[in-house]
């Protein structure tokens, strides 16, 4: 990040354009501008398509992680790995510290993506199927766009909103159907998960606008050592530990893949194309989720995944033309 950023205001980040938008002179008629905004759209647009297949592996590998550890230990390792990964990185690059009006926002990026969704999932994925966690994922995409209309002011359109209405609705119908309809004891903390994630998402992709998306969840990451490190430590001591090549495979993949090079592209992605339309994206997500649980724990899917599909993606096309 360039030393002129931490000059800027705290409020001057908040209202800064997405980089896709249309700047003043640009026009729809061949103006070279108008190509370098479609081509960084779509750039974005693919970032954060990366970032859902990522995550929508988050649960099963959760679930394999957690054949061989705790959910405190899980958690805590998989923090400690992703922040040893990120701290390399910012190292060999000699990234300096962030600007100080940065700090507050990556504290929330820390603590609902870093540290409270992870946690909260892994507790409910205790008790809770895939299937039925996915309808927390089903939800995130409506609540990250509210969080962002609240902080970021963005103003999505009808059209906008009941399409993302519609997706969601499809995508709780069907995840609600998998799990049989029951409500389980991990409800809660399926929906606190929700909550602050989408906290996390929108300061994160807010701050993806001023400095890169990488960096965003690298300081995040580095920011909760002084948390995760004795955290690992104690939890490790009081949770018996089975490496299995399940479990061992499935932290090294929470770390590395969902923890921080899937929250890179997502950053980079929310940056480009805006928050509410990135989130949108995450509709499909619970239906990769389940089918990744086919394959790899064996789960069974009904003759609706097809059709939700279809819905999910009519949904995902109409919000992307929306305007924002």
């Amino acid at each position: 990040m360039r030393a002129e950023n931490s000059a800027t205001p705290q409020n001057a980040i908040a209202v800064r354009p997405a980089t896709g938008s249309t700047s003043p002179g640009s026009g729809a008629d061949g103006n070279p501008q108008d190509a370098t905004s479609a081509s960084q759209r779509q750039a974005g647009t693919l970032q954060a398509a990366l970032g859902v297949v990522a995550f929508s592996l988050t649960f099963p590998a959760t679930a394999w992680g957690l054949d061989g550890f705790g959910p405190w230990s899980l958690v805590a390792v998989r923090s400690v790995l992703a922040a040893v990964i990120a701290g390399g990185c910012l190292l060999a690059l000699r990234v300096p510290l962030p600007a100080r009006p940065h700090w507050p926002g990556l504290a929330v990026v820390a603590a609902g993506v870093v540290v409270g969704f992870p946690l909260l999932t892994t507790l409910a994925l205790e008790t809770s199927t895939t299937a039925h966690a996915a309808v927390v994922v089903g939800l995130l995409p409506l609540t990250t766009a509210l969080f962002s209309a609240l902080r970021v002011g963005t103003r999505p359109s009808r059209t906008f909103w009941l399409a993302a209405l519609a997706g969601a609705a499809a995508v709780i119908a069907f995840t609600v159907q998998q799990s049989g309809g029951a409500l389980t004891g991990a409800d809660a903390y399926l929906f606190g998960a929700l909550l602050i994630c989408a906290a996390g998402y929108t300061e994160g992709g807010r701050l993806a606008r001023v400095m890169p998306g990488w960096q965003v969840i690298g300081w995040a990451l580095v920011l909760c050592l002084p948390l995760t490190v004795p955290g690992a430590l104690v939890a490790l001591s009081w949770e018996p530990v089975r490496l299995t090549v399940h479990s061992v495979t499935g932290v090294l993949w929470v770390a590395a893949g969902s923890q921080f090079l899937g929250l890179v592209v997502w950053y980079r992605g929310m940056a480009a194309v805006g928050i509410p339309r990135a989130s949108q994206l995450q509709l499909a997500q619970p239906l990769l989720t389940l089918v990744w649980s086919v394959l790899l724990l064996g789960e069974h899917l009904t003759p609706a995944a097809p059709l939700t599909a279809v819905a999910v993606l009519v949904c995902i096309a109409v919000t992307q033309r929306a305007r924002a």
